[in-house]
């Protein structure tokens, strides 16, 4: 391996991947994804179609997941920083239910895979940022599912500053929660 970085939690299957930057004058260089280097970290999965959104401060766009046809993701931030939370909604799971988080940016060039059967979302903390992500699955509008946002069940801690306001599509505001 060497290129990369992997950090594992308490939620199976949820991965923090680092790559190696090279570095100098001129500026960096990085690999971004290596199917070997991915493969020898337990990510042994085709991705087949990448997403690029670019939103301001505040925008939370989340939590989703397609139902029938699941996604795994490897997600990262191509200009500025967010919040990435991912929930575990695998039933048989000891972690059902519960959720990671972790602080994505482009100075940091961490990246966070995601595998099947968890919701995922994102809040901006920079004034404006580019996320970007590889799928394993094709999107399919009329197969997506979602959880709201701040289900006390779930009870995610999303780092909203004294003074940001959380700006949420419309769609988002209407999920039910995990037991609802």
């Amino acid at each position: 391996m060497g290129k990369i970085t992997v950090e594992t939690c308490h939620i199976e299957g949820l991965k923090v991947i680092t790559p190696e930057v090279f570095a100098d004058q001129r500026g960096y260089f990085m690999e971004t994804y290596n199917y070997h280097d991915f493969k020898e970290a337990g990510i042994d999965c085709i991705f087949v179609q990448d997403n690029q959104s670019a939103s301001g401060k505040g925008v939370l766009r989340g939590l989703h997941f397609q139902v029938s046809h699941p996604q795994d993701k490897l997600v990262r931030v191509l200009s500025g920083a967010v919040y990435d939370v991912a929930v575990d909604l695998r039933p048989e799971s000891l972690t059902y239910g519960q959720w990671f988080g972790v602080h994505l940016s482009a100075e940091n060039h961490k990246q966070f895979f995601i595998p099947k059967h968890f919701a995922h979302g994102f809040l901006v903390l920079s004034e404006y940022a580019e996320f970007a992500y590889k799928c394993s699955e094709f999107y399919h509008p009329n197969d997506e599912g979602g959880l709201l946002y701040n289900d006390p069940d779930i009870g995610v801690a999303w780092p909203v500053p004294e003074g940001m306001e959380v700006i949420l599509s419309e769609r988002d505001r209407q999920w039910k929660g995990l037991n609802g």
